[in-house]
């Protein structure tokens, strides 16, 4: 499964947040989210089998966190998409500045 679009769905991008620096059990991932828990836990699902997620059982329930490792090659990516929003926000500000001054 192709990890960049499995991340592409921004519900599973902030699942990934969630648990990047904790591990969560699926409802308190649930917990904030306004779908239903099944629809959070098929994204959690879809991220267990990118191997974006590691899942830890505990007798009925499981305890998700980031598979930082996984997400390695997204990186490059990543740093690219951020540098160039970046700039544009640097770009938005300067003319605000120039509207302000002139």
């Amino acid at each position: 499964m192709d990890a960049l679009a499995v991340v592409a769905e921004p519900r599973r991008r902030a699942i990934l947040r969630l648990v990047w620096d904790a591990e969560r059990s699926a409802g308190e991932v649930a917990e904030h989210f306004e779908v239903t828990f099944g629809a959070v836990s098929q994204h959690l699902g879809v991220l267990r089998r990118a191997g974006l997620v590691s899942v830890r059982k505990d007798g009925t329930r499981r305890f998700y966190r980031a598979n930082r490792e996984a997400l390695g090659p997204l990186v490059h990516w990543l740093e690219q998409m951020w540098a160039t929003e970046l700039d544009r926000l640097a770009e938005l500000a300067e003319a605000a500045e120039r509207e302000e001054t002139a």
